[in-house]
């Protein structure tokens, strides 16, 4: 008797402290991904504080918290994400190739990978800026087109809309944030393109470097999914209508980004309303 009220006791306390909703809220986890027992998490390794691996090695970020909460709902433990280390260029062959059943990897919305694979419903928002050594003559979006060269990420999208917007500049298309950050310092570009948040976080950390502070080709960013996988594509968007309403994404942010960025980054997610995209 004793151990049974013992037992609602401490069930009730669990209530009253807001526990979450248990994991039978969201829809059947589908058979292909129950099969398997765990999840195969594409990640970015290189996009602080996003996704990075940190001076240990593991895997660090807001996008990692978001794979190890659906992997808690999914399969009961945060350890049952796989995290596989993808890069801007490799990030969508490696879902279509099966490499992987998801992507939480900075992936921006385009009409153009929306054509190869299916999104969940977006969890942020985020545009582009440029990043320019301190005594730079670019002051402003309109400047780079007198920029000799530009550094950016290949398969990004800034690269999709210098393609679009600005084809007779010069780009120097790199692998990661550190090749392009290090081209821009040794003066092989000029310039370096890459999303908001990220140059953000360089710019407060590197007296060398400042933004040029005009975002552009602001995009919504999703969990990328294979095309025809309607089960999964639904899951996910449970998942994410719940990381919502149970207020996930600010104790993340507060764990991966400094106190005085908070503002910034809770502006990127949900409660907070996304800009229109364009």
């Amino acid at each position: 008797m004793l151990r049974r009220a013992l037992s609602i006791c401490l069930a009730t306390a669990g209530l009253l402290a807001g526990a979450p909703a248990k994991a039978q809220d969201l829809p059947p986890l589908p058979a292909a991904i129950k099969a398997q027992g765990e999840l195969r998490v594409g990640v970015r390794c290189d996009q602080p504080p996003y996704g990075f691996q940190d001076q240990k090695g593991q895997f660090a970020g807001i996008e990692v918290e978001m794979a190890k909460q659906i992997a808690a709902w999914a399969f009961g433990s945060p350890d049952k994400a796989a995290m596989i280390c993808v890069t801007a260029e490799n990030r969508i062959p490696q879902l279509t190739g099966g490499k992987v059943d998801m992507l939480i990897a900075t992936l921006g919305k385009t009409a153009e990978r929306a054509r190869v694979i299916d999104y969940a419903t977006p969890y942020n928002w985020g545009g582009s800026d440029l990043l320019v050594l301190k005594d730079s003559p670019v002051t402003k979006l309109a400047d780079v087109k007198k920029a000799e060269m530009v550094a950016m990420l290949k398969g990004t999208t800034q690269a999709a809309w210098f393609d679009a917007k600005e084809p007779d500049v010069k780009t120097l298309r790199l692998n990661s944030i550190s090749d392009a950050l290090q081209a821009l310092k040794q003066k092989r570009a000029d310039v370096m393109a890459a999303d908001v948040a990220t140059l953000k976080v360089i710019a407060e950390k590197d007296p060398s470097v400042r933004l040029v502070g005009e975002p552009f080709a602001v995009s919504v960013g999703g969990v990328g999914v294979r095309k025809n996988e309607p089960e999964w594509l639904a899951y996910l968007n449970a998942t994410m209508a719940r990381m919502a309403t149970e207020k996930r994404y600010g104790p993340w942010i507060e764990t991966w980004v400094s106190q005085d960025k908070w503002d910034f980054y809770k502006t990127l997610f949900p409660p907070a309303p996304f800009p229109p995209e364009g």
